[in-house]
Protein backbone atom coordinates (compact mmCIF):
# COMPACT_ATOMS: atom_id res chain seq x y z
CA UNK A 1 0.00 0.00 0.00
CA UNK A 2 1.39 3.37 -0.97
CA UNK A 3 1.40 5.85 1.89
CA UNK A 4 1.62 8.97 -0.31
CA UNK A 5 -1.61 8.57 -2.19
CA UNK A 6 -2.91 11.50 -4.17
CA UNK A 7 -5.67 12.10 -1.63
CA UNK A 8 -3.22 12.20 1.28
CA UNK A 9 -0.89 14.59 -0.53
CA UNK A 10 -3.80 16.95 -1.17
CA UNK A 11 -4.89 16.77 2.46
CA UNK A 12 -1.33 17.47 3.61
CA UNK A 13 -1.00 20.52 1.39
CA UNK A 14 -4.41 21.90 2.34
CA UNK A 15 -4.44 21.30 6.07
CA UNK A 16 -1.35 19.87 7.71
CA UNK A 17 1.38 21.97 6.04
CA UNK A 18 -0.32 25.33 6.83
CA UNK A 19 -0.80 24.15 10.44
CA UNK A 20 2.90 23.31 10.76
CA UNK A 21 3.83 26.75 9.39
CA UNK A 22 1.49 28.43 11.86
CA UNK A 23 2.92 26.51 14.81
CA UNK A 24 6.47 27.37 13.81
CA UNK A 25 5.62 31.06 13.54
CA UNK A 26 3.60 31.20 16.73
CA UNK A 27 6.11 29.34 18.92
CA UNK A 28 9.39 30.60 17.48
CA UNK A 29 11.24 33.70 18.55
CA UNK A 30 12.65 36.33 16.23
CA UNK A 31 11.31 34.55 13.17
CA UNK A 32 10.69 37.84 11.43
CA UNK A 33 12.81 40.82 10.44
CA UNK A 34 12.19 43.86 12.60
CA UNK A 35 11.62 47.15 10.85
CA UNK A 36 14.67 49.44 11.20
CA UNK A 37 14.55 52.49 13.44
CA UNK A 38 15.56 55.55 11.43
CA UNK A 39 15.31 58.20 14.14
CA UNK A 40 14.51 58.11 17.85
CA UNK A 41 12.85 60.78 19.98
CA UNK A 42 10.53 62.24 17.38
CA UNK A 43 8.73 65.27 18.82
CA UNK A 44 5.20 64.46 19.93
CA UNK A 45 2.43 66.50 18.31
CA UNK A 46 1.27 67.62 21.75
CA UNK A 47 4.38 69.81 21.80
CA UNK A 48 3.55 71.66 18.58
CA UNK A 49 -0.10 72.36 19.48
CA UNK A 50 -1.13 71.99 23.12
CA UNK A 51 -4.83 72.39 22.27
CA UNK A 52 -5.12 69.18 20.23
CA UNK A 53 -6.70 66.10 21.77
CA UNK A 54 -4.33 63.45 20.39
CA UNK A 55 -0.68 62.41 20.63
CA UNK A 56 1.89 60.14 18.99
CA UNK A 57 3.17 58.24 22.03
CA UNK A 58 1.50 54.83 22.47
CA UNK A 59 0.12 55.02 18.92
CA UNK A 60 1.20 53.73 15.53
CA UNK A 61 1.03 56.89 13.43
CA UNK A 62 1.35 57.83 9.80
CA UNK A 63 2.27 61.52 9.44
CA UNK A 64 1.87 63.70 6.36
CA UNK A 65 2.51 67.38 5.73
CA UNK A 66 -0.03 69.28 3.63
CA UNK A 67 1.78 72.62 3.29
CA UNK A 68 0.32 75.98 2.31
CA UNK A 69 -1.34 74.54 -0.79
CA UNK A 70 -3.49 71.93 0.93
CA UNK A 71 -4.92 70.58 -2.33
CA UNK A 72 -1.45 69.91 -3.74
CA UNK A 73 -1.26 66.55 -1.97
CA UNK A 74 -4.96 65.72 -2.27
CA UNK A 75 -4.40 62.77 -4.61
CA UNK A 76 -1.74 61.37 -2.27
CA UNK A 77 -4.04 61.66 0.73
CA UNK A 78 -6.80 59.82 -1.11
CA UNK A 79 -4.29 57.07 -1.92
CA UNK A 80 -3.28 56.97 1.73
CA UNK A 81 -6.91 56.78 2.79
CA UNK A 82 -7.76 53.91 0.45
CA UNK A 83 -4.62 51.80 0.75
CA UNK A 84 -3.56 52.40 4.36
CA UNK A 85 -6.21 54.03 6.53
CA UNK A 86 -9.06 51.71 5.57
CA UNK A 87 -6.75 48.72 6.03
CA UNK A 88 -5.68 49.59 9.59
CA UNK A 89 -8.43 51.80 11.02
CA UNK A 90 -9.70 48.91 13.17
CA UNK A 91 -6.25 48.25 14.62
CA UNK A 92 -5.63 49.38 18.15
CA UNK A 93 -4.03 52.80 18.46
CA UNK A 94 -3.63 53.42 14.72
CA UNK A 95 -3.97 56.96 13.36
CA UNK A 96 -3.09 59.22 10.46
CA UNK A 97 -2.18 62.83 11.19
CA UNK A 98 -2.17 65.51 8.51
CA UNK A 99 -0.22 68.60 9.56
CA UNK A 100 -1.02 71.95 7.92
CA UNK A 101 -0.13 75.62 8.56
CA UNK A 102 -2.30 77.91 10.64
CA UNK A 103 -4.61 79.97 8.44
CA UNK A 104 -5.44 77.02 6.17
CA UNK A 105 -8.17 75.62 8.41
CA UNK A 106 -11.01 76.06 5.90
CA UNK A 107 -9.03 74.31 3.15
CA UNK A 108 -8.12 71.47 5.49
CA UNK A 109 -11.72 71.15 6.68
CA UNK A 110 -12.92 70.93 3.08
CA UNK A 111 -10.38 68.21 2.32
CA UNK A 112 -11.35 66.32 5.48
CA UNK A 113 -15.00 66.48 4.44
CA UNK A 114 -14.15 65.05 1.01
CA UNK A 115 -12.18 62.20 2.58
CA UNK A 116 -15.01 61.54 5.02
CA UNK A 117 -17.67 61.14 2.35
CA UNK A 118 -17.17 57.35 2.43
CA UNK A 119 -14.79 56.96 5.37
CA UNK A 120 -15.12 56.86 9.15
CA UNK A 121 -12.72 59.64 10.11
CA UNK A 122 -12.32 58.78 13.80
CA UNK A 123 -8.61 58.00 13.37
CA UNK A 124 -7.88 60.71 10.79
CA UNK A 125 -6.59 63.84 12.55
CA UNK A 126 -5.91 67.22 10.99
CA UNK A 127 -3.51 69.39 12.97
CA UNK A 128 -2.77 73.06 12.42
CA UNK A 129 0.48 74.57 13.67
CA UNK A 130 2.70 77.57 13.16
CA UNK A 131 5.39 77.53 10.47
CA UNK A 132 8.05 77.43 13.18
CA UNK A 133 6.46 74.46 14.95
CA UNK A 134 5.91 72.51 11.73
CA UNK A 135 9.56 72.96 10.77
CA UNK A 136 10.68 72.00 14.27
CA UNK A 137 8.45 68.92 14.27
CA UNK A 138 9.72 67.82 10.86
CA UNK A 139 13.34 68.47 11.89
CA UNK A 140 12.93 65.91 14.69
CA UNK A 141 12.57 63.23 11.98
CA UNK A 142 16.20 63.93 10.99
CA UNK A 143 15.72 63.16 7.29
CA UNK A 144 17.72 64.80 4.54
CA UNK A 145 14.83 65.77 2.26
CA UNK A 146 13.51 69.24 3.24
CA UNK A 147 9.88 70.33 3.26
CA UNK A 148 8.73 72.33 0.24
CA UNK A 149 6.45 75.18 1.29
CA UNK A 150 5.81 73.16 4.48
CA UNK A 151 4.63 70.15 2.45
CA UNK A 152 5.97 66.73 1.50
CA UNK A 153 4.82 64.03 -0.89
CA UNK A 154 5.98 61.47 1.69
CA UNK A 155 4.09 59.83 4.53
CA UNK A 156 6.14 58.98 7.62
CA UNK A 157 5.69 56.01 9.96
CA UNK A 158 6.19 56.70 13.68
CA UNK A 159 5.85 53.93 16.26
CA UNK A 160 4.46 53.94 19.81
CA UNK A 161 7.86 54.83 21.24
CA UNK A 162 8.24 57.97 19.08
CA UNK A 163 10.72 56.41 16.66
CA UNK A 164 10.62 57.01 12.93
CA UNK A 165 10.58 53.66 11.14
CA UNK A 166 11.52 52.76 7.57
CA UNK A 167 13.81 50.61 5.46
CA UNK A 168 17.60 50.49 5.36
CA UNK A 169 19.20 48.08 2.94
CA UNK A 170 21.59 47.50 0.10
CA UNK A 171 18.95 48.13 -2.56
CA UNK A 172 17.02 51.03 -1.03
CA UNK A 173 16.63 53.31 1.95
CA UNK A 174 13.12 54.49 2.76
CA UNK A 175 12.61 57.17 5.38
CA UNK A 176 9.19 58.19 4.07
CA UNK A 177 6.69 56.56 1.71
CA UNK A 178 5.60 58.22 -1.54
CA UNK A 179 1.87 58.98 -1.23
CA UNK A 180 1.58 59.36 -5.00
CA UNK A 181 2.73 55.78 -5.54
CA UNK A 182 -0.08 53.31 -4.92
CA UNK A 183 2.43 50.47 -5.31
CA UNK A 184 4.73 51.87 -2.61
CA UNK A 185 1.86 52.39 -0.19
CA UNK A 186 0.36 48.96 -0.83
CA UNK A 187 3.55 46.91 -1.06
CA UNK A 188 5.86 48.72 1.36
CA UNK A 189 4.09 50.97 3.87
CA UNK A 190 1.28 48.46 4.37
CA UNK A 191 3.75 45.63 4.97
CA UNK A 192 5.90 47.77 7.27
CA UNK A 193 2.95 48.72 9.47
CA UNK A 194 2.12 45.02 9.78
CA UNK A 195 5.70 44.33 10.87
CA UNK A 196 5.50 47.03 13.57
CA UNK A 197 2.26 45.55 14.91
CA UNK A 198 3.77 42.07 14.89
CA UNK A 199 6.74 43.38 16.88
CA UNK A 200 4.34 44.53 19.59
CA UNK A 201 2.46 41.22 19.46
CA UNK A 202 5.70 39.21 19.77
CA UNK A 203 6.92 41.37 22.68
CA UNK A 204 3.56 41.02 24.44
CA UNK A 205 3.59 37.25 23.94
CA UNK A 206 7.14 36.97 25.28
CA UNK A 207 6.28 39.03 28.38
CA UNK A 208 3.32 36.78 29.11
CA UNK A 209 5.47 33.66 28.71
CA UNK A 210 8.13 35.08 31.04
CA UNK A 211 5.50 36.03 33.65
CA UNK A 212 4.02 32.56 33.46
CA UNK A 213 7.47 30.99 34.04
CA UNK A 214 8.09 33.18 37.09
CA UNK A 215 4.81 32.03 38.65
CA UNK A 216 5.70 28.34 38.31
Amino acid sequence: MKFFTKKRVVLFLLFIFPLICFLLLSTGKNNFTKLPVITTNVTDVSEIDETNQFKLVDHVSVICFLGNDVDKNKAGLFNLNEKIYKEFTKNKKFQIIAVFPQGKESDAQKLKKELGAFTDMKNWHFLSASKKNIESFYASFSVDEPLTDLSSTKAFLVDKGLSLRGRIGEEENIFGYDMNSVAELKNKLKDDIKVVYYEYYAAFKERNENNAKRKI
